[in-house]
């Protein structure tokens, strides 16, 4: 029995790196945590407890959590300091040996957190517990609710893929996934919460039910009848794993939008084969081709890698001029960074670093390019907006389904409310249209 009377009148920071998943499971924690009477630390307040929920996508990530911790320490320097995420689970001791640091929990720990918090008392010695990758067998739900319109809601954690560039599956561990009875109810929380838009979101959502006899086609077709929720998106889902009966669902389902975040990583068949991914450039087309045949104003986003081990010049081109054939909206673009303990890294030749960012800022003005198109053939139409609240002092801003940014001036009547406007031109900065209401 853990005995919460000593979080009573105890006060939190939350400080969250990486992936809306990692947002999502630092929002379960800090409900956990209240729940228990430890509250959010208001600003300026010295905090008894700190909790960093880390990312480990490249070797930028692990040296921005560092300097995480050490800052939040500084700021709160009688505070006990937990420290869980994915550098935590790849990386314990390194983390366990800062001396600010009194807790490392791993990701089969992270939501399990009163277990391992007896008491707030820093000690001289920092502990940690973590379960080995392979052992991880643990699904803990977790759904984002913080000043956002959008909420995130967690169906599946892990990845059993293994690509060569990737330390995901050891960060995550293997997949899992809750039910679609879970997901149901937890969709129909929000909605009492009054939440109107719910973002998917997972390590690899296509894999949900991977180990049942349920499966993503039926957890979709299950949200869609939730009352009360106006808009789903689906985060960033594999090609070989977007089925097109899932296309079709989406194209004329009630409340999903017409929304995609798809992975690519490079557009030439041999990288993809260097990367072990399970899928090549011909299928990526296909399911491109499938949505906009369906869904003509679908938002694409797609995920690129520049500079991996074994992209020659040649390589790069090739890759080059498939992305920019395809009839996509938006690049999200990474730097290819060398991580311990995967199989890349006995791959030849190196990409030098200063040709990987090079490359990386090719594919950046490629997206941006594209977007702008996309924002461009959008003019003049009528759309439905989410409409989110706005930074003190600034524009009202929101989304349409398909995900243009859309910015008004402030009228607190519409704030987390859905109304069509017309889309005029592009604001000041260029990064969102105008609009007025129709």
């Amino acid at each position: 029995m853990i005995d919460t009377s000593v979080f009573q009148d105890k006060t939190a920071v939350f400080y969250t790196l990486g992936c809306k998943l990692n947002f999502a499971e630092t929002s379960t924690l800090g409900q956990l945590l209240a729940e228990q009477g430890i509250r959010k630390a208001r600003s300026g307040e010295k905090a008894h407890l700190c909790i960093i929920n880390t990312c480990s996508v490249t070797e930028l990530a692990d040296k921005k959590c560092r300097q995480a911790i050490r800052r939040i320490a500084r700021k709160h320097p009688d505070a006990f300091m937990v420290v869980t995420g994915c550098y935590a689970q790849l990386k314990p001791q390194e983390i366990v040996d800062m001396p600010e640091v009194d807790l490392v929990l791993g990701a089969e720990q992270k939501l399990d957190i009163l277990k391992y918090l007896p008491s707030l008392d820093k000690s001289q010695q920092g502990e940690m517990f973590v379960t080995p990758h392979k052992d991880i067998r643990l699904f803990s739900p977790s759904c984002s609710r913080g000043d956002r319109t959008r909420y995130f809601l967690k169906v599946q954690d892990g990845c059993d893929c293994y690509c060569t560039y990737c330390t995901i599956p050891f960060a995550r561990g293997r997949s899992r996934s809750g039910t679609v009875a879970q997901m149901v109810e937890q969709a129909r929380q929000v909605a009492a919460n009054g939440g109107k838009e719910i973002v998917i979101t997972g390590v690899n959502i296509g894999d949900f039910g991977k180990h049942s006899e349920e499966n993503f086609y039926d957890l979709i077709k299950a949200l869609d009848e939730v009352e009360g929720i106006e808009r789903y998106r689906i985060s960033s889902i594999e090609p070989d794993l977007l089925s097109d009966e899932i296309i079709e669902f989406v194209a004329h389902s009630k409340r999903f939008c017409h929304h995609f975040h798809i992975p690519l990583q490079s557009g030439s068949d041999a990288v993809l084969q260097l990367m072990r991914r399970r899928y090549d450039t011909a299928l990526f087309a296909h399911k491109i081709e499938c949505i906009k045949r369906v869904m003509p104003d679908a938002f694409i986003g797609v995920d690129l890698i520049a500079g991996m081990r074994g992209e020659t010049d040649e390589l790069f081109e090739e890759s080059y001029r498939f992305i920019a054939s395809l009839d996509v909206t938006q690049l999200h673009v990474f730097t290819y960074s060398e991580r311990p303990n995967t199989r890349a890294l006995g791959i030849e030749p190196v990409v030098d670093i200063p040709e990987r960012h090079r490359r990386c800022n090719k594919l950046i003005e490629l997206s941006d390019e594209m977007l702008h198109r996309f924002y461009e053939a959008h003019r003049g139409s009528v759309r439905p907006v989410l409409f989110e609240q706005p930074a003190k002092g600034g524009p009202m801003h929101g989304f349409t389904d398909n995900y243009i940014r859309v910015e008004m001036p402030y009228n607190r009547d519409v704030v987390n409310k859905v109304r069509m406007v017309r889309l005029g031109d592009f604001n000041e900065a260029g990064d969102a249209l105008t609009a007025q209401f129709e």
